[in-house]
């Protein structure tokens, strides 16, 4: 790692603690492996220094935050990987099934699409509940809808930034 990028082992615990609770409070559970967990948290902090967010540090960011916005943590593919493999991508996130070790945790397939496929991502504006009085807001994180002029500031279920909403109808 090169020195420009270094974090502290006290940047590191005060970022632990935060997601650790903010996981806990919105029904998550950050990995049970404190080491392991640290490691990730570590290249959170390493990404947010290079390119100013908290780009997954298991996957190969851009250094566009447009482009990224799908992989900042927590990534948009967090729920599903948790419902489908008790895990996200980089198992930082873990269900009480891996938590309490009734299932081992183990490398999950990449659910992120090509670039190409998420630059070719289009709305079906033919669908005629295209048509509600207000625009609907979509959380990308964990899916919460809600329907007024702008996106909440901070996402009420999973606790992210207005960034991370997109238009859903």
């Amino acid at each position: 790692m090169e020195e420009k990028n270094k974090v502290t082992s006290e940047q590191i615990n005060q970022l632990y603690r935060k997601l650790k609770e903010e996981a806990e409070n919105s029904g998550y559970h950050l990995n049970f492996d404190k080491k392991f967990t640290k490691e990730l948290i570590e290249g959170l902090l390493v990404n947010e220094i290079r390119y100013g967010y908290y780009s997954c540090p298991c996957r190969l960011s851009s250094g566009n935050k447009q482009d990224d916005m799908d992989i900042i943590c927590p990534c948009d593919y967090r729920d599903a990987d948790l419902n489908d493999y008790d895990t996200c991508y980089c198992g930082l996130y873990v269900s009480n099934k891996i938590l309490s070790g009734e299932k081992e945790l183990k490398s999950i397939p990449e659910r992120r699409p090509s670039l190409e496929k998420r630059k070719g991502k289009k709305p079906d504006t033919a669908n005629p509940i295209f048509s509600v009085p207000l625009p609907v807001w979509r959380c990308k994180v964990c899916g919460y809808l809600c329907a007024r002029n702008e996106p909440p500031e901070i996402c009420p279920i999973c606790k992210v930034k207005k960034e991370r909403f997109e238009r859903f109808i």
